[in-house]
């Protein structure tokens, strides 16, 4: 793996966890208690940040897509994880796999153990 290959899959990694933790806050404490309350000052505020976090991840996952070289499944795979509350954890889960997976085959590279 190059070096800009590992460097986005970290970005994505990296995003991942905030944007998968602000789709259930913004579900918790935006919806659920601006409509069994009287706090509703929650809701634009964190619509705006799951919006951006959202965008971010929707453009780093481009990023790896193109550097990574990933099929389509795995991008779609991991476009999901984006749509479901808590999807990104377990897809964090797996981009550090697919980091350490990386790592590893470019040092049996770097050291001659492989020609792939």
């Amino acid at each position: 793996m190059d070096i800009k290959t590992a460097t986005a899959l970290h970005r994505l990694r990296l995003i991942s966890i905030p944007e998968a933790l602000s789709f259930p806050a913004l579900i918790l404490f935006g919806s659920v208690l601006s409509r069994v309350s009287d706090i509703d000052f929650l809701m634009k505020p964190l619509g705006i940040l799951h919006g951006v976090l959202f965008v971010i991840y929707a453009v780093l996952l481009l990023d790896v897509w193109v550097k990574a070289k990933w099929p389509l499944k795995r991008v779609a795979l991991f476009f999901l994880f984006a749509l479901l509350p808590f999807g990104g954890l377990y897809g964090d889960k797996l981009l550090k796999q697919y980091e350490a997976d990386g790592v590893i085959a470019a040092r049996a590279r770097a050291e001659g153990t492989v020609s792939a």
